[in-house]
């Protein structure tokens, strides 16, 4: 298989196949999905003839993203996913409870949407400082 793309587009594409397998193997330990991981392999070795060298690392017989690449600003994009997912789960979460909806689905979603909103403007406004837990 063959793709076009212009630099640019390369560059960006290793951005999304970083992000994405980061998303998918970061949190699994040994328990990696390896394909991912090979694919990711073979783009970022194609890095040193498009004039990206300072993108990768060998290690191990394996090319790798650089710290230079990892530090260059991914991992900020990444954490704006993760806090934007968490504070969305959350949301849903708390208004579920507070509308008794922890293991059904609403006939109507507007009343649960508002609810979220209403978590989200506050976590928008205060983060976590309002958060209690009494255990």
């Amino acid at each position: 298989m063959n793709i076009e793309m212009s630099e640019k587009e390369y560059r960006l594409l290793l951005d999304m196949v970083y992000i994405g397998n980061w998303i998918l193997n970061s949190a699994r330990g040994n328990d990696r999905f390896e394909a991912y991981d090979r694919v990711q392999e073979k783009l970022f070795a194609l890095a040193p003839a498009h004039g990206m060298r300072a993108l990768v690392q060998h290690w191990q017989g394996h090319i790798y993203p650089s710290r230079a690449y990892e530090d260059g600003g991914i991992h900020e994009a990444i954490a704006d996913y993760e806090d934007a997912v968490f504070f969305n789960i959350l949301a849903e979460e708390l208004a579920r409870r507070d509308l008794g909806l922890e293991a059904s689905e609403p006939e109507d979603y507007s009343e649960l949407t508002a609810r979220m909103e209403e978590y989200m403007a506050e976590f928008e406004k205060n983060g976590l400082n309002t958060i209690n837990i009494d255990l």
